[in-house]
């Protein structure tokens, strides 16, 4: 299934049904009077946080959605059919934005919570309504209100845990499957990751979701390579673990290149806890690894993990250390919840 975490769609709500005018007009009744029953609301349309999905792609080819309209009313004092709503499954993790982009709506978090986005309009009276003391024979029945209609921008935001960051052909996919079941393309070329990948990591009895996303390169804000279109997905990350390919010549200059670019991407990126690592030890000997971790942590101000995805070197002290970031975080949420 291919990957979309952006769309855009018009929806609108369902209109109210017209009341209706009526009168009673049984043989023996001498003075019948209205009957004319109310019309029936329309449909909401809907939002609601689907676990079960992980992309976007239904929104892709269909872009305009339509709640159903509520029913006429009708005589003997019958309230028209309020129409069914329309319900929107969206990935957890999703963004409802208005039509500037930038005004946040929603923000489905939690599997299975819902947000109405455009409610449907009321029913009109029927003139059974309109009946007083002093206006015995109403012949008056509104009309339905209008539903509500709107362009809204869905961008989805996975929910990770971990965020991996790097270069391209730092060995995030290596990295990646060596402590998780995820299966991500692996070869010996640069951008084989096209598109984020999840990966669950058990420590101990614990778990956490690892995300990995494509490289990025100098000039990703300004959209060289593919971009840091997809840096979204680790805006809600507690940790991100930056992986430093240590087979080539300058380290520090790779570190500060992604550093670079996720000041430039803003929201928080730059500010959050990083881990560290140099990537690739199993290909360097003993003097190379110490030259290289000494310039990396002079520079960063930070210690430095020699590891390497493909022999599984150092990977446990650097899921130990994830792990304790994520513990923290989830204590954070908890108390503000």
């Amino acid at each position: 299934m291919r990957f979309l975490d952006k769309a855009k769609i018009w929806i609108k709500s369902g209109d109210g049904g017209a009341g209706c005018v009526s009168f009673r007009r049984e043989k023996f009744i001498e003075f019948g009077g209205p009957n004319g029953g109310d019309g029936g609301r329309g449909g909401h349309v809907i939002a609601r946080a689907d676990p079960d999905l992980n992309t976007l792609i239904d929104y892709r080819y269909q872009q305009h959605f339509r709640a159903q309209r509520g029913g006429h009313g009708m005589g003997s004092d019958r309230t028209g059919r309020s129409g069914e709503d329309l319900v929107l499954r969206l990935p957890v993790g999703t963004e409802i934005l208005a039509e500037d982009g930038e005004t946040l709506i929603a923000d489905l978090d939690r599997p299975g919570q819902e947000v109405i986005l455009a409610r449907g309009g009321d029913g009109g009276f029927g003139n059974a309504h309109y009946k007083t003391a002093t206006n015995r024979a109403p012949r008056r029945a509104d009309p339905g209100w209008p539903g509500e209609e709107r362009w809204v921008w869905l961008r989805l935001k996975l929910l990770a845990d971990v965020g991996l960051v790097g270069l391209p052909n730092a060995g995030k996919s290596t990295f990646l499957a060596a402590v998780s079941r995820a299966r991500p393309k692996i070869a010996d070329y640069p951008f084989t990751t096209l598109e984020p990948r999840l990966g669950t990591v058990t420590v101990g009895d614990e778990v956490f979701v690892l995300a990995d996303i494509p490289g990025l390169i100098e000039g990703a804000s300004e959209g060289a390579g593919l971009g840091d279109q997809f840096l979204g997905h680790v805006e809600r990350c507690g940790v991100l673990v930056h992986l430093v390919d240590g087979t080539q010549r300058e380290v520090v200059r790779a570190w500060r290149t992604v550093r670079g670019e996720l000041a430039a991407y803003g929201h928080g990126l730059a500010e959050k806890p990083e881990i560290l690592c140099l990537n690739k030890c199993d290909a360097l000997d003993r003097v190379a690894i110490a030259r290289k971790r000494r310039a990396l942590e002079r520079a960063a101000g930070r210690p430095v993990h020699p590891v390497s995805g493909a022999t599984r070197m150092g990977l446990d002290a650097v899921l130990t250390e994830a792990l304790r970031h994520v513990r923290e975080r989830r204590r954070q949420r908890a108390a503000a919840a």
